[in-house]
C-alpha cells in the first residue's frame, strides 16, 4: 500500500484583503499518496491555490496540522520549512519560471547547487534528468531557444532532480497545446511511477484531469468530492 507523503488535517485559512476577511480553506481534510497524481479542480477562489501554498510549505495555516512523511511540520521553524522546501518538495508553474541566462542544463542545477550537493554528482544527475524528459540534445539551449513543451520539460526535469517526495504543479498544462500538452502528461506520469512522487495538481484542463488517478473538487474552501 502507498505511504502518504502529504496530509492536511482540519486545516483552515482566512486571508485578509483590507477591513474584510476571506475564508479560503473551511476545515479540509486532504492526503496525497507516493507515485499520486491528484488534480485539484474548482472555479477561481474555490481554494485551490491555497492548498499548493500550503502543501508547499509556502504558506501557514490559521487552524490545522500538515504532515510531510507521516510527520508534523511546524511552519513557525522557518528553517525547517525552508529546508524542507528545498530537499522534499519540487514545483511545476504554468509560466516555466525558468531563469533565461540559464541553459537547461543550468536551470535544472540550480537547486542541486543550493542543496550544496558535489559537482560531479550534481552533473550526472542533471544529465539524467534531462534524459528522462528527452532534452539532452538541447542541455546547453536557453529557454528562449526552446518550444513551450520543451520549457515545461526543463521545468519537470528540475522539479525531479533532486528526487523530490512532492510535487506541486501550478496549471502545469494550460499553456500547451493538445499534442505537447500530451507528451508532459505521459511524462508525469511516468516520473510518477519510476520515482515514487506525488503530484499535487491545480488544473482547469480536462486533459489532465483524465489521466489523475484522483480529482478533488473544491468550492468555497470546502472539498465537494472527491472522484477515483
Amino acid at each position: 500500500m502507498s505511504s502518504t507523503v502529504v496530509e492536511l488535517r482540519q486545516v483552515r485559512k482566512t486571508y485578509r484583503l483590507g477591513i474584510h476577511r476571506v475564508p479560503a480553506l473551511r476545515g479540509v481534510d486532504l492526503s496525497v499518496a507516493s507515485g499520486e497524481l491528484l488534480a485539484l479542480t474548482g472555479p477561481s477562489g474555490s481554494g485551490k491555490s491555497t492548498i499548493l501554498n500550503l502543501c508547499g510549505l509556502i504558506d501557514r495555516p490559521d487552524e490545522g496540522q500538515i504532515l510531510l512523511g507521516g510527520e508534523p511540520v511546524d511552519l513557525r521553524r522557518d528553517r525547517e520549512a525552508t529546508l524542507l522546501r528545498r530537499d522534499a518538495i519540487g514545483f511545476v508553474f504554468q509560466g516555466f519560471n525558468l531563469v533565461p541566462v540559464m541553459t537547461a542544463a543550468e536551470n535544472v542545477d540550480y537547486p542541486l547547487f543550493l542543496a550544496g550537493v558535489a559537482a560531479a554528482e550534481r552533473k550526472e544527475r542533471v544529465a539524467a534528468a534531462l534524459a528522462s524528459v528527452g532534452l539532452s540534445e538541447h542541455a546547453h539551449h536557453k529557454p528562449d531557444a526552446l518550444s513551450g513543451g520543451q520549457r515545461q520539460r526543463v521545468a519537470i526535469a528540475r522539479a525531479l532532480v533532486k528526487r523530490p517526495r512532492l510535487v506541486i504543479a501550478d496549471e502545469p498544462t494550460a499553456s500547451l497545446d493538445s499534442e505537447t500538452a500530451e507528451q508532459v502528461l505521459g511524462l508525469m506520469r511516468e516520473l510518477s511511477r519510476r520515482q515514487g512522487a506525488a503530484f499535487l495538481i491545480a488544473t482547469h484542463d480536462e486533459r489532465l484531469t483524465t489521466r489523475c488517478d484522483r480529482i478533488i473538487a473544491l468550492h468555497d474552501g470546502r472539498i465537494e468530492e472527491s472522484l477515483q
